[in-house]
């Protein structure tokens, strides 16, 4: 018996991928569709409203902007997040510019030893989240309808992301770390200077470039596979299993869909407004600060460069996804 587990565990991926190979050959035609909308998505959507943030944040790492806004914000990013003020750089562009550009943010001030590991994983847990761009727009008007639910799913979301911040302060407290009080990034004292930008212009874009066809990457392949689980019937599986425990198919069929990609999930979520109106509300803000299984990846690739943690991002969200549900149902 033990060792059937140990081969289970040892071949799990290997059966997982031939399978899902197997599957692209089998719903081969539904496959093609579903990777030809996630590519369109990628480059209507996410490559305008994401590469110029992409651009900026590694512009931005180079020059001495985060240490003089830390230096104004440590005494709130110190005692309330214990990081450095420089860190409010990953906070401010990780909750106007949507996933994954906080998750870049910390892995461009941990490259330039702005903070340490331990500092890099706090940040991770409440800095990238959901762009107001996108709740308030796409959610609030264009699925739901309703500009004021927008407005309050934007503000459970930040103010989740925030508690959030503040219960991971704690986070490693009594392990050791190395801080950084004068590193090469924090003591520039002058501007980019006209002869080297074009050279810092140049390797942001090329690094930009990098982290949007990654993104892209992960877009179509979930599509692909949220195509194969329809089409193969396992999503209406999962649901009728569900069914048995007096749950309705269309929620947890919703519910699964956005754990596995926030889009697909929000939009089926979206459409139980009118049988199930609280719940589908509530349902959507849970989606929005979890974030789904597709960005959790996207961020790995990003912050494994860095060996950063991926668990305290994981446990994050999810008491993001909890403390906005309670936030969003005593705005409402």
């Amino acid at each position: 018996m033990n060792f059937l587990v140990i081969n289970l565990k040892k071949y799990f991926f290997t059966v997982i991928f031939i399978l899902f190979t197997i599957s692209l050959l089998f719903f081969s035609d539904n496959n093609l569709i579903a990777a030809q909308e996630g590519l369109a998505l990628w480059s209507t959507k996410v490559l305008p409203s994401l590469f110029p943030f992409f651009v900026a944040t590694e512009i931005l790492c180079k020059t001495n902007f985060a240490y003089i806004l830390g230096r104004f914000l440590n005494k709130f990013m110190r005692p309330i997040f214990n990081v450095p003020g420089e860190s409010s750089l990953a906070l401010i562009l990780g909750t106007i510019s949507g996933y994954p550009v906080g998750a870049k943010v910390v892995c461009n001030l941990k490259q330039e030893k702005v903070i340490s590991k331990i500092e890099a994983e706090r940040l991770i847990a409440y800095t990238n989240n959901s762009g107001p761009l996108f709740i308030l727009a796409t959610v609030g008007i264009s699925l739901f309808n309703n500009k004021r639910l927008g407005i309050i799913l934007l503000v459970s979301h930040i103010i989740s992301a925030i508690l959030v911040g503040y219960c991971f302060k704690y986070w490693k407290k009594n392990k050791f770390e190395i801080t950084f009080k004068e590193s090469k990034f924090n003591s520039k004292s002058l501007p980019i200077k006209l002869s080297n930008f074009g050279e810092i212009l140049g390797n942001s874009i090329k690094s930009a470039i990098s982290n949007i066809l990654s993104i892209g990457g992960f877009i179509v392949l979930f599509s692909v596979i949220l195509s194969i689980l329809n089409t193969s019937g396992i999503i209406n599986l999962i649901s009728s299993f569900f069914y048995f425990f007096g749950i309705p198919q269309e929620i947890s069929s919703a519910l699964f869909t956005g754990i596995i990609e926030l889009t697909n999930g929000v939009n089926l979520t979206a459409n139980l407004y009118k049988n199930y109106n609280l719940l589908s509300i509530l349902l959507t803000s849970f989606l929005l600060g979890f974030g789904g299984i597709s960005v959790l990846l996207q961020v790995y690739s990003i912050i494994s460069k860095e060996n950063i943690s991926i668990k305290p991002y994981f446990y994050g969200k999810l008491l993001q996804g909890i403390f906005s549900v309670v936030f969003t149902f005593i705005l409402l």
